[in-house]
């Protein structure tokens, strides 16, 4: 990959959208991953008002102090950047606070993961109102159309997906390629949504480049019967995931009424 190229390709991408959509410039939830320093950097990059955001809930240490790091370093390197933490923990322990008591359910847990998601999405959406601004996603390829490891409307709800052609092994080229800080190249990747030190591998059952080439067998037509150990576990995984998740990578329904009944 020439890695330079990429990223003047995206960052005047987003420019070119921005500037046809009359907006003034983009809004970044700051996770601490690498995925969104990534979209920070490139949204930075353009030279347009680039907002970034920091929206801690019950969030683990480690993540605030990364996403913090690079969020300062962007601000001390880029005049049009400028920083915004909002602590969103209250909001969302009142939120739960007023939830009806339930049986147990273990379906509820990854409820609240979501809702988590959700409150973010509805700050970044407060900010790029208040201010002109598009949200820019953080979602990659893999992520988003191969294995759907986001909330729908929540890291799933934005205007623009600037990184979402991107594996996540050409994620990292571009952001080394960018010397985003070491903290976050080497830091595990994790979607920072369950208040605790869980990878994105400990939820999936496997690694980024596992996953990637599975989707690349996928493409190929092949099946996790083609393969045996890891590989077809692998497969297997990536298969069952792709189909459960389709309803967030497909076009959201509409019942189209026959001409007859109206």
């Amino acid at each position: 990959m020439e890695e330079q190229a990429v990223i003047r390709h995206i960052s005047q991408w987003m420019k070119t959208y921005a500037q046809e959509a009359g907006c003034k410039g983009f809004v970044v939830g700051v996770s601490g991953g690498i995925d969104s320093a990534l979209t920070s950097c490139l949204a930075a990059l353009t030279g347009m008002q680039t907002l970034l955001l920091e929206m801690p809930i019950h969030q683990h240490k480690d993540q605030v102090n990364r996403a913090r790091r690079h969020m300062e370093s962007l601000g001390n390197t880029y005049a049009n950047v400028k920083l915004q933490k909002v602590e969103l923990t209250e909001v969302y322990e009142t939120f739960t606070a007023v939830l009806p008591e339930t049986e147990e359910n273990p379906q509820k847990s990854m409820a609240l993961v979501n809702t988590r998601a959700r409150l973010r999405m509805t700050t970044l959406y407060y900010f790029a109102g208040l201010n002109g601004l598009l949200v820019a996603g953080t979602g990659n390829k893999v992520e988003d159309f191969g294995v759907g490891f986001y909330t729908k409307y929540g890291d799933g709800g934005v205007d623009i997906s600037p990184i979402a052609d991107l594996l996540k092994t050409e994620v990292y080229a571009l952001a080394r390629a960018l010397e985003v800080n070491e903290g976050i190249l080497d830091a595990p990747p994790t979607d920072g949504l369950w208040g605790d030190d869980r990878t994105d591998e400990d939820q999936i059952g496997a690694s980024y480049p596992e996953l990637e080439w599975a989707m690349a067998q996928r493409e190929q037509d092949k099946r996790a019967e083609d393969f045996e150990g890891r590989d077809r576990e692998v497969m297997q995984i990536y298969l069952r995931l792709h189909r459960a998740n389709q309803h967030k990578m497909q076009p959201i329904p509409v019942c189209k009424i026959p001409e007859a009944l109206r």
